[in-house]
């Protein structure tokens, strides 16, 4: 079972607490995919020199994430911080992950440079269901950033979508034991579905999707004791 997130103050560091979520427990291992991500930020600011504005700074990572991985996104791809982390540093793999996954490795390196960056939750986009991407606060404009599309930073398709819900990283990481919850209901393995998806709602009480999956669950564990 993924160890229980820190909350301090209601606030959390999302790269740790995103590793801790996706499996990796050991502090050697969080330290090990923390310099992961100290990596790939200096490759960025040597091969693309980025001046110091934060709007420039942000937009030509967008950019260079993609000049690396062009085919980075998959439809039920890796949602895991570790795995999406490795898969964009590593020369074979052409794919580095889902909607989620990609939404974490944009903003966990955005934070690792002093951007704070949030997430914007829709109950449906693309006509594909749930979805998660990027949203910016910078010289007081809000700029939605869509990590499954090459031309996203500044993407316009959501503003009018009426589902949208802006998440703090409490509510990411949320969302990385509720798909942990996912997986495991769909293998079978009941009992800890139920710890993920607890975990789930403790962090983000409200999250709809995640609350109905656990009824659901529970009312099957209820069935199969008779």
């Amino acid at each position: 079972m993924r160890k229980k997130p820190h909350i301090d103050n209601g606030k959390l560091y999302l790269p740790k607490e995103a590793l801790i979520a996706s499996g990796v427990k050991e502090g050697d291992r969080i330290a090990d995919y923390l310099a992961k991500l100290d990596q790939l930020n200096q490759q960025f600011v040597r091969e693309m020199k980025p001046s110091d504005d934060l709007l420039n700074k942000a937009s030509l990572l967008f950019r260079w994430l993609w000049l690396k991985k062009p085919a980075r996104y998959q439809l039920g791809g890796s949602f895991g911080l570790d795995e999406v982390i490795d898969a964009q540093l590593s020369k074979d793999t052409q794919t580095v992950g889902n909607c989620l996954g990609l939404t974490l490795l944009y903003n966990s390196l955005l934070l690792r440079m002093g951007i704070k960056a949030e997430a914007l939750y829709l109950e449906d986009a693309f006509g594909i269901g749930p979805h998660v991407l990027t949203i910016l606060r910078i010289r007081g404009s809000m700029i939605d950033v869509e990590n499954i599309l090459p031309n996203g930073f500044g993407y316009k398709g959501h503003v009018n979508n009426s589902s949208r819900i802006r998440w703090q990283d409490k509510d990411l990481v949320a969302d990385i034991y509720h798909s942990a919850g996912n997986e495991s209901f769909q293998r079978g393995d009941l009992s800890a579905a139920l710890n993920y998806y607890n975990a789930a709602i403790t962090l983000n009480p409200h999250y709809e999707r995640a609350c109905v999956n656990r009824a659901i669950l529970l009312d099957k564990i209820k069935m199969e004791k008779g």
